[in-house]
């Protein structure tokens, strides 16, 4: 596939309600939309980080600046034939992994239009739905908190996950877990605890929680394993599972149990798909999470997740979950199935429509990388 023109997006979001975490509150997101022209067809995909460098130290703004300096310059003007392919022609880039999956998630769905197969299919998932989770931010109260949590299990989500922090995390998971005393509950601590909080944190272990997220510092495996031997709650990682390499070192030293997998996160599919099979491997359930994405993203996201290995619900809420369904960028939007799961979709690409009025009303910042500019 010929790669004719890259154009870059910097677009401003509204998020239906705050959402809050140990990083802080967000109200409103900043995205980096890819169009990637090839070939007589357009692929579309979006980098989901953020506004604020808490998650990553990638923003919306520094991956639109690498990306248009350097990653699309790196492959306009030449052909690529897989993911793969087009991730070595990065390789000279070091780091920068948001950035780099927004322009790969952009091939896979072109490939998969100039192929006539849906990315899922592309990619070996097995699913044709996938179970969706919900992730709750922090809330002013307790009792705000039980009531969007039975909202969310009245509607059909499969599990709850909510975030804590320190000073809002026993007392207030006990509350919930006495409001909801047999329902699949989970946390996200998104690094907020270190070593010293082990006894606290062993405290969670009397709420029989499907895990605990990502409680000790991003680069910390060994903290992590050490964790593991003090308390019985199963560990994700998140943060902490940067590439295949990373996986397998944090299964094999006993940091988790079980890995969160965000494409964007790693560097793209196809690196989100080895670390797939590296969980596999190990008999390690892994599922999906999300970063606030916009329908192109939640779309590859949903392609990721009908992989077997993933056995556990993701954090693939339905669109109004985030954004109103009238105000999303891409089309059709994702709903809820009576069974607590979201639709693969089946057509060609990632199975979205950009809406290009509302991308062009939402754009802030924009560039373009054709075949023969300067770079």
């Amino acid at each position: 596939m010929w790669i004719e023109r890259i154009e870059l997006r910097v677009v401003r979001v509204r998020l239906a309600e705050p959402f809050e975490t140990s990083f802080g509150t967000s109200q409103e997101e900043l995205k980096l939309l890819v169009r990637l022209d090839a070939e007589g067809v357009t692929g579309w995909g979006e980098c989901p980080a953020q506004a604020f460098p808490g998650y990553s130290y990638e923003t919306a703004w520094t991956a639109l600046w690498i990306s248009e300096r350097f990653l699309a310059p790196a492959c306009v003007g030449k052909s690529f034939d897989s993911a793969e392919a087009l991730q070595k022609a990065f390789s000279p880039v070091r780091g920068h992994p948001m950035a780099k999956a927004g322009i790969e998630f952009a091939l896979w769905d072109a490939l998969g239009r100039q192929k006539g197969r849906s990315v899922s299919v592309l990619i070996g998932g097995t699913q044709h739905a996938v179970e969706a989770g919900i992730s709750l931010g922090l809330q002013r109260s307790d009792e705000l908190l039980i009531e969007k949590t039975g909202k969310a299990f009245g509607r059909g989500y499969r599990r709850v996950k909510t975030k804590i922090k320190p000073g809002r995390d026993l007392q207030m998971l006990q509350a919930l877990r006495k409001a909801f005393p047999d329902r699949p509950l989970m946390v996200d601590a998104n690094a907020a605890y270190t070593l010293h909080d082990a006894p606290l944190l062993a405290r969670f272990d009397e709420l029989n929680l499907t895990m605990i997220e990502q409680p000790l510092h991003h680069g910390d495996l060994l903290d992590h394993a050490e964790l593991a031997k003090k308390i019985r709650t199963p560990i994700c990682l998140d943060e902490s599972v940067t590439d295949r390499n990373a996986a397998r070192q944090a299964l094999a030293s006993g940091a988790c149990a079980i890995i969160n997998i965000k494409a964007a996160r790693v560097g793209g599919l196809a690196e989100a798909i080895a670390v797939h099979d590296e969980a596999v491997k190990r008999n390690a359930p892994v599922w999906c999470g999300g970063l606030l994405e916009t329908g192109i993203g939640r779309a590859l996201n949903v392609a990721l997740a009908s992989l077997p290995g993933f056995t556990l619900p993701g954090d693939l809420s339905e669109t109004a979950r985030y954004w109103p369904e009238e105000d999303d960028l891409f089309q059709p939007a994702f709903r809820l199935n009576s069974g607590g799961t979201l639709s693969v979709p089946q057509t060609p690409g990632l199975g979205v429509t950009p809406v290009l009025t509302r991308i062009e009303g939402s754009t802030i910042a924009r560039a373009e990388v054709r075949a023969g500019s300067p770079t």
